[in-house]
């Protein structure tokens, strides 16, 4: 585990006097010129979302960072206001081990909840911010494929899985300058007609991979992978991809981190050099993450 480092930053927080807003200039620098002209995909979700402060907080960073000319791609999902969604038109949601199932009218509410109304919510918030932004979901152009999964025998209903990402028309946004914004409801393979719901963190790791991203984000609502889960002071920042397996064997990585973890195993052996989990209950965690020596939540390399 010597190759494991864990954050023993004891001054997060504190007051910045003129020199110390220097020094953090200073430090930016060269992680501007580093990020240039590169592909960053974030995953966003969780009380990011739902905090309206936090979400003011992630509009400005995005906006920044196209700003300066990094090209960005936004991946949310929206589990909260489906669920909303849900209870007012009085639809009971129906778990098979654990997983929601999703019938013809379920997904129906998840289209319209992620396409027609949180993909606009966020693209109208990123223009407000001086941001250019434009909606998609996986439907646009066949940009994602999808099987019906079949989860140990067990039917989910339409939840599928990416089997192909076609990212030519979020290429084409990129190079023109806009934030794509996408919501992961995906296109049935050739010959099916149905549309399915897609995990967004999956979604969004396969998206990074197909775009040979140099950086795929995780917005979530803990600070990383802690050694101790009741010790938020036990972040560990770096883990090198052969130890996962490791951390997840001795329950280090436990619970709803593993498919966090897994989907950065995804974008890393599709290519994708770094990943990173960091806290998006921290106001400017991207900003943090992309311009400072000392970054912010647990990066897989």
């Amino acid at each position: 585990m010597s190759d494991i480092e864990i954050q023993k930053d004891e001054n997060r927080g504190r007051t910045l006097d003129n020199a110390h807003w220097a020094d953090v200039l200073i430090q930016a620098m060269p992680y501007f010129k580093m990020w240039v002209g590169k592909i960053v995909v974030v995953k966003y979700g969780g009380n990011a979302m739902l905090n309206d402060d936090l979400k003011a907080a992630v509009m400005k960073d995005l906006v920044l960072l196209n700003t300066i000319g990094v090209h960005v791609v936004l991946v949310h999902g929206g589990g909260p206001e489906i669920n909303k969604m849900l209870e007012r038109v009085g639809k009971e949601s129906k778990f098979v081990n654990g997983l929601r199932y999703t019938d013809s009218e379920t997904m129906e509410i998840v289209e319209m909840v992620l396409t027609g109304k949180l993909n606009k919510e966020i693209v109208g918030l990123l223009l407000q911010e001086g941001g250019q932004a434009v909606g998609l979901s996986g439907v646009d152009n066949g940009m994602l494929r999808a099987r019906k999964i079949d989860k140990d025998g067990a039917d989910l209903g339409l939840v599928g899985e990416v089997t192909e990402v076609h990212p030519e028309i979020v290429e084409s946004l990129l190079n023109r300058g806009f934030i794509p914004v996408v919501s992961t409801v995906a296109l049935g393979e050739q010959g099916d007609t149905n549309r399915y719901n897609i995990n967004a963190d999956t979604a969004a790791a396969k998206i990074a991979v197909a775009l040979k991203a140099e950086k795929f984000v995780q917005l979530t609502n803990v600070p990383g992978v802690l050694k101790d889960m009741n010790d938020p002071k036990s972040l560990i920042t770096r883990i090198p991809m052969p130890t996962v397996p490791q951390l997840i064997e001795n329950g280090t990585i436990a619970g709803g981190m593993i498919p966090k973890v897994e989907c950065c195993m995804t974008a890393l052996k599709g290519g994708v050099p770094r990943t990173h989990i960091i806290d998006g209950r921290v106001l400017h965690s991207l900003l943090i993450e992309m311009f400072s020596d000392r970054g912010i939540g647990t990066m897989i390399y």
